[in-house]
């Protein structure tokens, strides 16, 4: 049975998680809603579309920024309950500092796997749904994916075959280290081309030695071979910039897809370890943020909880973007990639746990 102490602590996290959730999202929805209407500009009589977009992108972009979400609503509630002497209060019913962050904890995790069963996947779909909206929108029906960390990311789809394209830079005329992903209707993986050099002047491009892998088989080519794409130099350097998702169940079969075909699977799979790997990372910086809120004095005001908060946030994304580059490009091992940064905030935690039944 849960406990009346454990009934208000979990009904506090989790009214000021939605809350703190609920005010992002609506930051979020605000700037994509500024972004749509300039898209948009003249493409369509229809008004309510530019919301009916920002809504379909937001809940993604929610999902990546969760983990700040959860820092800032340990320290509301640490703070409120710090302030209303609900703390001393808990603490002479024999409620110790320990159980309150062991309760919280679990309950992180509790909603982070909710997160990533329920919530990654409802909004992948309505990710999906406004890149295919998106793509009637555009001049071509065709859509540029991405540029994100590891480079320039195109999709295109050409004689019913979609293109994944993948650049690490654009230099003058060129797109260098390119990786060119084709599937078929079903999003079958047909073939994988790599270049170090590609030529877009043109909608035609020109690939320079290229290699080929299809149907378990490498194929060297010294010569110059063309594809036809709808896009050139000029069209990439001015189009937006867009995230393509998957779900859990399609990264699995891109993953599967490319170990049948002998090509390195490193992306998609660190990839998914991050997206199984966030109850974990929403528990610890619960457990963080309530060591932090352990230490701090009725003195400090919120804002300078906030800022401590962001600050730390800030750090922490910083150490995880930095390894998860590293393991993107092969410097270190993947799983090192993903779980060292939380290494690092378990051992800190650990730290400040081994004293804060004290205070």
């Amino acid at each position: 049975m849960i406990k009346i102490y454990q009934k208000y602590l979990i009904k506090n996290f989790i009214k000021k998680f939605l809350l703190i959730s609920f005010v992002f999202f609506s930051l979020v929805v605000l700037l994509g809603l500024l972004e749509e209407i300039t898209f948009l500009d003249g493409a369509t009589e229809n008004y309510l579309l530019p919301y009916i977009l920002t809504t379909l992108n937001a809940p993604i972009t929610l999902f990546e920024i969760f983990p700040f979400i959860f820092l800032l609503t340990t320290l509301y509630l640490f703070y409120e309950l710090s302030n209303k002497d609900e703390l001393d209060l808990l603490k002479k019913n024999g409620l110790s500092n320990l159980k309150i962050i062991k309760i919280l904890f679990f309950l992180s995790l509790l909603i982070g796997v909710f997160n990533i069963l329920f919530f990654y996947n409802f909004s992948s779909k309505l990710k999906s749904i406004y890149t295919s909206v998106k793509n009637e929108l555009s001049d071509d029906k065709k859509y540029l994916a991405v540029v994100n960390d590891n480079g320039l990311w195109i999709k295109d789809i050409i004689d019913n075959k979609t293109l994944i394209i993948k650049s690490k830079k654009i230099n003058e005329n060129y797109l260098q280290e390119v990786i060119i992903n084709e599937f078929d209707e079903k999003f079958n993986l047909l073939s994988v081309t790599r270049a170090e050099k590609i030529d877009i002047q043109s909608n035609i491009w020109k690939i320079y030695e290229p290699q080929i892998y299809k149907d378990n088989q490498i194929i060297k080519n010294k010569n110059t071979i063309e594809i036809q794409t709808n896009f050139d130099k000029q069209k990439i350097n001015s189009l937006f910039s867009n995230v393509s998702t998957l779900n859990i169940l399609q990264l699995f079969y891109l993953q599967r897809d490319y170990k049948k075909l002998g090509y390195s699977s490193d992306e998609v799979t660190i990839h998914i370890y991050k997206i199984f790997s966030t109850p974990l990372y929403y528990g610890l910086l619960t457990i963080l943020s309530a060591i932090i809120m352990f230490n701090f004095t009725k003195t400090k005001s919120l804002i300078t909880h906030i800022i401590s908060g962001v600050a730390l946030s800030v750090l922490i994304y910083y150490i995880s973007y930095i390894f998860n580059i590293m393991g993107a490009n092969g410097k270190i091992p993947i799983i090192l990639s993903i779980f060292f940064p939380l290494i690092i905030i378990s051992i800190i935690s650990t730290i400040g746990l081994i004293n804060i039944n004290e205070k």
